[in-house]
């Protein structure tokens, strides 16, 4: 990348620099060239594409694509994102439904190859609607660079709200959250459970999740976090604890560091 977000600072300061300065920089991240290229591009090109085959085929387009789903690892799986594709998420038994990451499944409907007898590649939205989630994932990923715990944030604030804001039942929520690393990682975090949490069944750790959201935030639904207000406290708790654990381990670092010098020029010395 071309253009690199300002960050001054790390944890919770630098969270609240980034969300006063976010609209400016992520402007500013839009015009740099790669970015601009890949833009064009996509504009140029994604209304001839309408077929799955088409898209796969375009590797320049399918990274767009991906990016806008935050599925950029996918790029050189091509028979598997053919078949996410060509299955669509009418069907049941749909690839995309099946998998834990639900990202794919909104990469399909958001497309609609499988779906649709015309493919939305075709509205004349479609373009613009593509085109600005891979602005806002390529900017994260960009911040993330510098510092990933800040791109888990604005990963949360734009996927937990959509997520509390569906009809779907709290339980069902909270499995999303569960399956979902990044989501899970931030809400983990900021609940204050531990890693090996995740190695419980996984209707013991809602449980958990659910009493310890009930204790911390005063409700144990995910609907909660509509309210900007809990949202912002959710991501202030998450960086917090962060940055808490790179401090104690720092801390627990110097410590051992200064212990080892000890020990050797106790070895060193003759009696």
């Amino acid at each position: 990348m071309t253009f690199t977000p300002v960050l001054p600072s790390t944890g919770y300061t630098g969270w609240a620099f980034l969300q006063r300065t976010l609209a400016t920089q992520q402007a500013s991240f839009d015009k740099s060239p790669e970015i601009k290229r890949d833009i064009d591009y996509f504009n140029a090109k994604i209304g001839n594409v309408k077929t799955a085959d088409q898209l796969v085929g375009d590797r320049r387009l399918l990274k767009i694509a991906l990016g806008a789903f935050g599925l950029d690892n996918d790029l050189d799986s091509k028979a598997f994102i053919k078949k996410i594709l060509s299955d669509g998420t009418v069907k049941t038994d749909a690839l995309a439904n099946k998998l834990a990451d639900k990202a794919y499944q909104r990469f399909s409907a958001a497309f609609g190859f499988g779906d649709l007898a015309v493919p939305r590649t075709q509205n004349s939205t479609f373009a613009a609607e593509i085109t600005s989630a891979y602005e806002q994932r390529q900017f994260e990923s960009a911040v993330g660079e510098q510092d990933n715990s800040l791109r888990l944030a604005l990963n949360a604030q734009r996927e937990i709200p959509g997520l509390a804001a569906k009809k779907s039942s709290e339980d069902t929520k909270w499995y999303t959250i569960l399956g979902n690393t990044p989501m899970r990682t931030v809400v983990q975090a900021a609940l204050s459970l531990p890693d090996s949490t995740a190695s419980l069944d996984v209707d013991q750790q809602l449980v958990m999740f659910k009493d310890r959201a009930n204790k911390i935030f005063g409700a144990d639904s995910v609907k909660q976090f509509t309210d900007p207000n809990q949202m912002e406290k959710l991501v202030r708790r998450y960086l917090v604890k962060v940055q808490a654990d790179q401090i104690k381990s720092t801390s627990s670092s110097f410590v051992l560091d200064s212990l080892m010098q000890t020990n050797s020029m106790m070895r060193s010395w003759r009696f």
